[in-house]
């Protein structure tokens, strides 16, 4: 079972987990229960969350689960605290922290970096070369440049790594000059079959751990997911707020 089918279950339902005694370690029970769901569930930690009896379980690449402490209830969503009046997102804080310290640690020689002359922030885009909000978010790549704001790509062919897509990523990932590919692939111009040990396949696992369901999918240099195109004046407001 993939990430999206235990979150599209989870938020269906409430899950019942197994019958535990009370004294049951919380970690214990929680974890038992997420096994049963799921065996290879990647779980990273559990701790009690901000709310009174509530347990979050954080997963690898940032994703965040909650559960009862006997592990009989699990859900998936947002928790929000509320003072003075505002509200605050608990999850997306959380996750956007987890998601940027596993952004960080990919090597920029794995991506296909446009960086301008003098950035101020960074966006990560996972990218589809057959996508035409990808292909408008490109032109405006040098707007963005011009604005301060790096961009580094990421590929998330969205049909799976048996489509054409993927294979013309891979193409851009193995050229020999990967910006020019990436602007000929993005303009609809064919692009120079190669082969190499490229990251194709492992980008677009990670951008299935962290949330990802479609392109372009933009990661602040914060950590917080924006699905979705932008106008180059309104991205660039947001990333460089987001530092």
């Amino acid at each position: 079972m993939g990430y999206n089918r235990i979150f599209a279950a989870l938020a269906l339902s409430a899950v019942s987990g197994l019958c535990l005694a009370d004294d049951a370690d919380a970690d214990q029970a929680i974890r038992k229960t997420l096994k049963a769901i799921q065996p290879d569930l990647p779980i990273e930690a559990i701790a009690e969350s901000p709310m009174q009896g509530l347990y979050q379980v954080q997963l690898a690449g940032g994703r965040m689960l909650y559960a009862s402490a006997n592990g009989e209830f699990v859900m998936q969503g947002y928790l929000f605290q509320v003072k003075d009046g505002k509200a605050l997102n608990l999850t997306e804080q959380s996750e956007s922290v987890a998601v940027a310290k596993t952004i960080n640690t990919i090597p920029l020689s794995e991506m296909v970096v446009f960086a301008g002359d003098k950035p101020k922030t960074h966006i990560t885009v996972f990218t589809d070369t057959d996508c035409g909000y990808c292909q408008k978010l490109h032109s405006e790549v040098p707007e963005l440049n011009r604005l301060g704001v790096e961009v580094r790509y990421m590929a998330f062919p969205r049909q799976g790594l048996e489509s054409a897509a993927a294979k013309e990523l891979a193409n851009v990932w193995c050229a020999k000059n990967p910006q020019e590919a990436m602007n000929r692939a993005k303009t609809r111009q064919a692009v120079e079959a190669a082969e190499c040990a490229n990251p194709v396949a492992k980008q677009y696992a990670l951008g299935q751990m962290i949330g990802v369901s479609g392109t372009p999918a933009i990661v602040l240099a914060n950590g917080k997911i924006i699905p979705g195109y932008q106008p180059a004046p309104q991205l660039a407001k947001i990333a460089l707020e987001a530092q």
